[in-house]
C-alpha cells in the first residue's frame, strides 16, 4: 500500500492545528473519511434522495438499490451466509443493546449465567447488567492475565453448563489486545451458550469471517471503519434472528397491522423499523469499497508495525507505563508519571496531536488497572511512522514541561 496516495484520499488530514500539520491519532473514537465515502453520501442527497422500499417511482427504486446493495456489501465484508442476517443499526451500541433487549430478555433466566470480561466497552456491559437485572442472571466476568489478555484456560473456569450467553470484543478499545474469539465461540458452544462478539475495534481493521470464527451475533459500527456516523450493523445467525421479536415498532418492519395486534416483515427487515440510514448505509458501502481496494490485510499489517514502531519509541520514554500486550492491535493505551492523561492530551493538542483522554468508555476496565484515566493513541490505514515520531518528541516535551514546573 502507498501510505501518500492512501493520506491523499482524507482532505481533512490536510490541515493545521494550532499553527502544526494535523496528526490524528484516535481513529479508535472514530476515523477519517476518505473522499470516495464523501462523495457517495453527497451523491445520493444530491442526485437521489428518497426514501426506500415503498415507491415505485425512479428515485425510490434507486435509494432501494443503494440501500439494499451496501447490505450485500456488508454480507461479502463478513462473509455472513446470507443478507437476511445483516441488520443496519444506529452502531455497535444499538446492535448490542437488540441482542440483549430481544434475545437476552427471552433466553436467560434465573440462575443463569451471562460471562463477559473485564476490558469490555461500556457498550457491550450495560446491557447485560440490565438482562442481569431484569431476569435474575448472574452476570459473570472472566479475569485478564497481568499483560492485559485473556487466558483459555480462565475462560473454562468462567464459562459453565449454567451459562446462556458469551459477551467479548474482538480487540479492546484501551489495551489493543485481539481476543482468539473462535476459540472462545467454541467453548461457549460446548456449554450451549451463544457467543456475541463487539466487533467495533476489529471490522475496520482485520478480514472478519463470521463463519470462521462461529459467532452467534457480531456487531460493529460504519463511523470506525471511514464510514458515516449514525450506521452500524448486527450479524445474527439467521435460526436465531428468526426466532427473536423486534424491539422496535412501526413502519417500514410491519407486514400486516390489524386492530389489536400485527404480524412483522420478513428478516432483516423486521428490525429495520422506521425510516432507515439510507445514506449512511450508501456511504458505508462506500467505505467497503474503499477498504477493499486497499486491502485488509495490508491494513493489518501496516497497523501492527505502527504499533510495535510505537511501543519500541516510547520505551524510551521516561515515567511512562504502557498497559496491554506486547502483540497488539494499532492502539497504545499510556500513563506518564505525575502528568494527568488530559493534561497530557491538551498540551499534544497544541502541537497538533489528537489523542484521546479519559476512560475510554471502560471504566469496570480503569479500576482493574487501578487507575483513574489515560492517555491513548490509536492509528489506523493513513498514520505514518513520521507521525509516531512527531507524537513521541511532543510527549517527551510534555513530560519536561511538567516536571520543571511542578
Amino acid at each position: 500500500m502507498n501510505i501518500h496516495d492512501i493520506r491523499e484520499q482524507f482532505p481533512i488530514l490536510h490541515q493545521e492545528v494550532n499553527g502544526n500539520p494535523l496528526v490524528y491519532l484516535d481513529s479508535a473514537a472514530t476515523s477519517q473519511k476518505p473522499l470516495k465515502v464523501i462523495e457517495a453520501v453527497d451523491k445520493y442527497y444530491r442526485e437521489y434522495n428518497s426514501n426506500v422500499h415503498r415507491g415505485v417511482h425512479t428515485l425510490g427504486t434507486r435509494a432501494t438499490d443503494g440501500y439494499e446493495g451496501a447490505r450485500e456489501k456488508v454480507r461479502k465484508f463478513i462473509n455472513a451466509s446470507s443478507t437476511e442476517e445483516v441488520i443496519f443499526t444506529r452502531g455497535t451500541t444499538t446492535a448490542l443493546n437488540t441482542i440483549a433487549a430481544s434475545y437476552g430478555r427471552e433466553n436467560v433466566g434465573e440462575g443463569d449465567e451471562i460471562v463477559i470480561t473485564y476490558m469490555e466497552h461500556h457498550s457491550n456491559i450495560i446491557p447485560w447488567q440490565q438482562v442481569a437485572k431484569a431476569t435474575g442472571a448472574t452476570l459473570k466476568y472472566i479475569p485478564l492475565t497481568d499483560d492485559g489478555s485473556l487466558d483459555l484456560e480462565e475462560v473454562r473456569n468462567t464459562v459453565t453448563s449454567n451459562t446462556k450467553i458469551v459477551a467479548v470484543m474482538h480487540v479492546s478499545n484501551v489495551l489493543g489486545t485481539i481476543n482468539p474469539v473462535k476459540e472462545i465461540a467454541r467453548i461457549a458452544h460446548e456449554n450451549e451458550a451463544v457467543m456475541v462478539v463487539d466487533g467495533a475495534q476489529s471490522a475496520p481493521h482485520m478480514k472478519v469471517d463470521v463463519q470462521d470464527l462461529d459467532c452467534d451475533f457480531y456487531a460493529f459500527s460504519g463511523h470506525k471503519m471511514g464510514g458515516p456516523t449514525g450506521i452500524g450493523v448486527l450479524y445474527g445467525k439467521k435460526a436465531l434472528l428468526e426466532k427473536m421479536e423486534p424491539v422496535e415498532f412501526g413502519g417500514e418492519m410491519i407486514d400486516f397491522v390489524n386492530l389489536y395486534d400485527s404480524t412483522w416483515k420478513e428478516l432483516p427487515w423486521k428490525f429495520e423499523g422506521g425510516t432507515p440510514i439510507i445514506a449512511g448505509a450508501i456511504g458505508l458501502g462506500a467505505a467497503i469499497d474503499f477498504l477493499e481496494d486497499v486491502g485488509l490485510d495490508n491494513i493489518a499489517a501496516h497497523e501492527h508495525k505502527l504499533a510495535q514502531y510505537a511501543l519500541e519509541k516510547l520505551s524510551t520514554v521516561e515515567g511512562i507505563t504502557i498497559y496491554g500486550p506486547k502483540e497488539r492491535a494499532g492502539v497504545v493505551t499510556f500513563n506518564l508519571d505525575e502528568v494527568h492523561p488530559h493534561d497530557v492530551a491538551t498540551v499534544l493538542d497544541a502541537d497538533g496531536i489528537a489523542v484521546r483522554a479519559g476512560h475510554h468508555c471502560a471504566q469496570p476496565l480503569m479500576k482493574y488497572l487501578n487507575v483513574s484515566a489515560t492517555a491513548r493513541a490509536s492509528f489506523y490505514l493513513y498514520n505514518t511512522e513520521e507521525e509516531i515520531d512527531r507524537f513521541v518528541s511532543s510527549l517527551i516535551k510534555t513530560k519536561e514541561y511538567f516536571t520543571n514546573v511542578f
